[in-house]
């Protein structure tokens, strides 16, 4: 029998004890556990850098994976823990939205208010239910426990909508949703929001704040050197990049930056 996956996506970065803490907290109780590292660098606080983390990645891990995703501004207050059933994974994460996209991308989702104790660390601090709630319920559950036992069934979860572009006066408008380690700039634009001559000449016509971005390639090394340019990025977004560059920085864009592309 294969060996149960945990996986840990939160914004406690690594030079803290947070995430070992997590770890031995799992291993103790099921010492048979592999645990996967997604990141620990989602953006302090930031709900949708969390949904996003986890929304690139849970479809690529076996079934039966069990994902904690801890981004938990409102920790040790009344918002809720939640074990989430998904097609074929699971998620343990706090009730504030950070589950949103994995419930966009599943047709089926089973949400439980993980609020049998019984399954806690005891005591339980106000601030760190990393280590006192979300990581002992993920490993009771790889030790076989049953989901049902851990709490019962909610329809009331909370989720916020993706930001997606809009028609406006002849344009569409979107926005940056986050830059990556090389300094890629990730929009909300997908390849269907394109127009359809796009991908055959290669060009388009986006604004990244005051800066035009004409060209579409469809590989980093097809950009020339300080050029910035447009691609369709490995989750489905429309990324502006620079060849061996940080497109963020040369263009001074940032999370947020409002993104315009002209449809005439």
């Amino acid at each position: 029998m294969a060996r149960p996956i945990i996986t840990l996506t939160t914004d406690y970065g690594t030079n803290d004890h947070l995430v070992g803490t997590l770890k031995g907290v799992i291993l103790k109780i099921n010492p048979d556990v592999t645990i996967v590292d997604i990141t620990h660098d989602v953006t302090p606080y930031d709900l949708l850098d969390g949904a996003l983390a986890i929304a690139s990645s849970y479809s690529y891990f076996p079934p039966r994976t069990i994902h904690v995703v801890v981004v938990d501004p409102g920790v040790g207050t009344d918002r809720r823990p939640l074990l989430v059933s998904g097609e074929t994974q699971y998620f343990v994460a706090p009730d504030n939205g950070v589950l949103s996209l994995v419930y966009e991308r599943e047709e089926n989702v089973l949400v439980r208010h993980a609020n049998v104790e019984h399954y806690y660390l005891h005591p339980v601090s106000n601030t760190f239910h990393g280590r006192d709630v979300f990581a002992p319920v993920a490993a009771w559950l790889s030790k076989g426990s049953q989901a049902a036992a851990m709490g019962d069934e909610i329809t009331d979860y909370k989720k916020f909508a993706m930001p997606k572009p809009k028609p406006v006066d002849g344009a569409v408008k979107g926005v940056v949703l986050r830059v990556d380690n090389f300094g890629n700039i990730i929009t909300n634009f997908r390849a269907e929001d394109l127009p359809a001559a796009a991908i055959e000449t290669g060009t388009v016509q986006f604004m990244l704040g005051t800066h035009p971005v004409n060209k579409l390639v469809d590989t980093f090394a097809k950009g020339n050197a300080g050029e910035a340019f447009a691609y369709v990025g490995s989750n489905g977004f429309i990324e502006v990049g620079i060849n061996r560059g940080s497109a963020a920085r040369s263009l001074g864009i940032g999370r947020g930056t409002q993104v315009t592309l002209a449809t005439a």
